[in-house]
């Protein structure tokens, strides 16, 4: 079983709602289930989508062939019709688009005079949540629960008359579609659910985060919302600030203060953080940065996919100071490494860079479970009786690792001075060549060494000897090991994919580099115009890939596209 669901409509219409309850229904049902989101930067209007796709088995990535297509409005059938399976259906209201279609493969379904007869025409949504379930021959058991859950602080009559509509929509698509041929294979445990962006806002809780300030910007705006819903839970205080500036600036005072700091937001975003990150870098204050990429410059293209602020990342801020930048390829990668941030950012009081991309924020991912030993919260700083009994304290004091104890402020009768100028080891101004020469040794080249140490190597999967190596990083995880499974069976081809970007990893666990140039052909596979991975690579290790396949449109790539793309250039070479 491998089936693709759409539902095409414009803002406003409940599209997510309704992809969203029929995720969690499949993967409360056992099934592996994959989304992704594409929506117009607007409140109402436009045209936007939501896919799903279902399987007995794991799947990563979208597919371009959609089995069930529901159209909320004209310009889903124009769009998207054509994208129908041979076995594909696709259901509408002819009433409410004022328009019969007598295609044998479209099935009208009168959502709104179905919900209408329940008492409010809004429940259309889940009249075709119903019907979906009933071409695909599943049973309203979950849905009911989750409308019990989703609609219990409404009362039971609210509740009813959803269940009504449900079990309406599911009755009239077994009665009126004979042509569904759709078998679902038996079900599973049931799975956990979670997108890039829960990700990285659960991986921050677990991590010990106790501070989150941001000024909203898609696609980092689901952190703070994530967080600020848990603010009781948790003992999290989440700030929205007046712009960017204050946003990192109030992250670095709490880290600065004792706790556990972050901040997110997306490129333009960033670079008004640049400054910020610049101090945080000579006050050696840990601070931990989720920056989201969409499709640049300036405002672009603000509700759509890029991977094209990696260089932006690594260069960002005045002066020369250490940074680790994490890009993860799955929600679960997400989560640990939003907790490895921390962990690293406290461990050396350096920023930490967490960079994703709208597409990887906003897909959703099944999983068996999500192993929670992956986050530690180990304090590395001097508080209470430790503190207190430390003599002549030094903030930056000259240390063999560049590693300083870090006192938190009013823990002890020890001052804890920090300034943006260059300081001696007590905090203090100074201008002399010898101390600014022993700082800067400390805080870049001391640490740097121990920092490359604790990178974790890329992920090798495929061909033990690969013909064919496919590179990337961040969000093309999972579309390269979807085309890997489909190549593999004629082509000797694997994948790398880096989810741990700079400083980039060691040989020693695997050697990348090694393999990279036993291959016949490398591609490095990314979301922006000008390779910029692969300008690290050739940057940092001399290495240069032999085929690239870049796309910047601001969609994601699709398994068939990407597939076509690797066997049309290494065809060519």
């Amino acid at each position: 079983m491998d089936y693709s669901i759409k539902i095409g409509g414009e803002a406003g219409q409940g599209i997510q709602t309704i992809g969203d309850t029929l995720a969690r229904v499949f993967s409360r049902s056992g099934y592996h289930v994959f989304t992704h989101q594409d929506y117009e930067s607007r409140v109402r209007g436009g045209h936007n989508f939501f896919q799903i796709r279902i399987s007995e088995k794991p799947v990563a990535a979208s597919r371009t062939g959609i089995d069930i297509l529901v159209a909320l409005d004209k310009e889903s059938i124009s769009l998207h019709a054509h994208e129908l399976t041979e076995s594909g259906l696709l259901i509408y209201d002819a009433s409410y688009l004022g328009h019969a279609h007598e295609k044998l493969n479209f099935l009208d379904i009168p959502f709104l005079n179905i919900a209408a007869g329940y008492g409010n025409k809004i429940m259309a949504n889940t009249v075709a949540t119903g019907a979906v379930l009933g071409m695909l021959r599943l049973n309203l058991e979950i849905l009911s629960g989750i409308i019990r859950d989703t609609f219990g602080k409404k009362g039971e009559a609210v509740i009813e008359a959803n269940l009504h509509a449900a079990r309406s929509g599911h009755e009239y698509a077994m009665k009126n579609c004979p042509k569904c041929s759709f078998v679902p294979a038996p079900a599973g445990n049931p799975k956990l659910m979670m997108s890039g962006i829960e990700g990285i806002a659960f991986g921050a809780l677990a991590a010990g985060c106790r501070f989150y300030s941001a000024y909203p910007m898609t696609p980092s705006t689901g952190i703070m919302n994530y967080l600020a819903g848990r603010e009781k839970e948790y003992g999290i205080i989440v700030e929205q600030a007046e712009d960017e500036v204050a946003a990192i600036n109030m992250a670095i005072g709490a880290s600065f203060a004792g706790v556990r700091a972050m901040t997110g937001t997306a490129g333009g975003g960033f670079a008004l953080m640049a400054e910020g990150l610049s101090l945080a870098g000579m006050t050696e204050t840990p601070v931990v940065i989720a920056l989201g990429q969409r499709p640049a410059p300036a405002t672009g293209l603000p509700t759509r996919t890029e991977q094209g602020d990696l260089l932006f990342a690594l260069h960002a801020g005045h002066g020369e100071f250490p940074r680790v930048i994490f890009a993860p390829g799955t929600p679960e990668q997400a989560f640990s490494l939003t907790g490895k941030a921390f962990d690293m950012a406290e461990k050396f009081q350096i920023p930490a860079i967490v960079i994703f991309d709208q597409y990887l924020g906003d897909t959703g991912w099944t999983f068996d479970d999500i192993e929670l030993k992956r986050v530690t919260c180990r304090d590395y700083r001097l508080r209470g009786d430790e503190f207190k009994k430390t003599e002549g304290y030094k903030r930056y004091a000259f240390t063999e690792s560049g590693i300083s104890p870090m006192g938190v402020p009013g823990d002890s009768e020890n001052l804890v001075i920090a300034d943006s100028d260059e300081h001696d080891e007590d905090g203090h101004i100074i201008e002399d060549a010898e101390t600014r020469n022993r700082m800067v040794r400390k805080r870049l080249f001391a640490k740097m060494p121990l920092i490359r140490q604790e990178i974790g190597p890329p992920v090798f999967y495929g061909s033990r000897q690969p013909e064919i190596l496919i590179c990337g990083w961040g969000s093309t995880y999972g579309i390269m090991k979807e085309a890997v499974e489909l190549l593999k069976k004629d082509t000797a081809i694997a994948m790398l994919h880096f989810s741990e970007i700079y400083p980039l990893p060691s040989t020693d666990a695997v050697d990348y580099l090694a393999l990279l140039r036993n291959a016949k052909v490398s591609v490095c596979i990314e979301h922006n115009a000008t390779g910029q991975f692969a300008h690290i690579m050739r940057a940092e290790t001399g290495f240069e890939f032999i085929s690239h396949i870049h796309r910047y449109d601001g969609r994601p790539f699709l398994v068939e596209e990407l597939t076509g793309e690797i066997s049309a250039g290494t065809g060519r070479l």
